[in-house]
C-alpha cells in the first residue's frame, strides 16, 4: 500500500459516482495488496444452511403445548420446535 485512501462522505449516489469515476487507486494500491476473491467459494461460505425434511412421530400432547406455547408468543410451533432442538431442549 503506497499511502491511505481516506473516503469522504458523499452527499449522494451521483458525487460518490463521479469520485470513483475520476479516483486513480494505483496512487494508493500496488497489484500485491489486491486478494483474489472467489464468488463460488463466497456464495458457498455465506450461504443458507441446508435443510434436512425428517418426519418423526411425536406424542399428541407434546405437539398440543408446542401449539400452545407458539400460539401465545405468535410464532409458528414448527419454528418454536427447531428453535428448540437447536438448543438443545
Amino acid at each position: 500500500m503506497k499511502k491511505k485512501l481516506v473516503l469522504p462522505k458523499f452527499k449522494n449516489e451521483d458525487e460518490e459516482h463521479d469520485f470513483w469515476e475520476k479516483i486513480d487507486l494505483s496512487k494508493y494500491y500496488e497489484a500485491k495488496d489486491f486478494k483474489h476473491f472467489d464468488v463460488t467459494e463466497f456464495l458457498k461460505k455465506h450461504a443458507e444452511p441446508k435443510i434436512t425434511r425428517i418426519t418423526i412421530r411425536i406424542p399428541t400432547d407434546i405437539v398440543r403445548s408446542y401449539k400452545q406455547k407458539a400460539s401465545k408468543i405468535d410464532v409458528p410451533y414448527q419454528s418454536l420446535m427447531k428453535q428448540q432442538l437447536a438448543k438443545g431442549a
